[in-house]
């Protein structure tokens, strides 16, 4: 399979070709940081407009490969609309309930990691055990494990259980965060994957080794997390968009070519 496309950036509208670079972006820190899963897994970004298209990698495709312009444009019955590759269905299964569910869902990842694969094999979930947890857990759901989510019924199920949060552990498979823009599913993302690979180390003690953190500081962080942050008084972007600027500078650093 060939990695290779013509640019797509005369034939699409400038939001979405913004859209498109920022997806690809995602796609390539995945594989700057060991997440990817071979060829699995997937990153979407819903399109910009009316039609509720989204945007998938193509099938056969290393992250390390993925451009703005080589990227699968879908409809909600996941019919291709713009792209040369296939998709991976089960990637449609998943990220079409979420984009459909959630109007805050722009951009949608999901992960088989080692440790958030191990994370969604224990039966406790996510524990408070240090601060990277406390942040992930009044933000996170679960849904339990049907098999491969090939089926469509099984998106009304895990629209259910994500409710309103906005990370979620696929029990048995892995890890799963959304967010309005791509700096804020990253953040989400690795948030989650930070606390999995915390847990899993912690757990190497024994489960009666560890230390659940106090109920008061639990709370405390529950608290301090709904109020952002921000570098100063004078810059009240979010913490998330400062993150995004400083991952495109590394992608460009390491992985360049996504935005072609």
């Amino acid at each position: 399979m060939n990695a290779e496309v013509k640019s797509l950036k005369s034939k699409v509208s400038e939001a979405e070709w913004a859209v498109r670079v920022e997806l690809a972006a995602l796609y390539r820190l995945t594989a700057l940081y060991g997440w990817d899963d071979f060829l699995a897994t997937h990153i979407s970004a819903r399109v910009p407009g009316p039609d509720r298209h989204f945007l998938l990698n193509p099938l056969g495709l290393w992250f390390e490969e993925v451009t703005a312009s080589n990227l699968i444009k879908i409809d909600r019955d996941g019919k291709i609309i713009e792209g040369e590759h296939g998709i991976n269905y089960a990637g449609f299964v998943i990220h079409s309930a979420i984009h459909e569910a959630r109007e805050d869902a722009h951009f949608v990842l999901h992960f088989h990691t080692d440790d958030g694969v191990a994370l969604s094999s224990q039966k406790d979930g996510l524990l408070p055990l240090n601060q990277r947890s406390l942040a992930v857990i009044p933000r996170l759901a679960y849904h339990d494990y049907e098999g491969i989510a090939l089926n469509l019924d099984e998106r009304a199920r895990l629209v259910a259980n994500l409710g309103d949060k906005s990370q979620l552990l696929l029990r048995n498979h892995g890890t799963l965060a959304l967010g309005a823009t791509a700096g804020e599913a990253w953040s989400r993302i690795y948030g989650l994957e930070k606390a999995a690979s915390a847990q899993v180390r912690a757990l190497s003690a024994g489960r009666d080794g560890v230390l659940i953190a106090p109920q008061a500081a639990q709370e405390e962080v529950a608290r301090q997390i709904t109020r952002g942050f921000t570098r100063s008084d004078d810059d009240k972007r979010q913490f998330s968009d400062l993150t995004w600027d400083a991952i495109r500078r590394k992608v460009d650093r390491y992985s360049p070519g996504y935005d072609l």
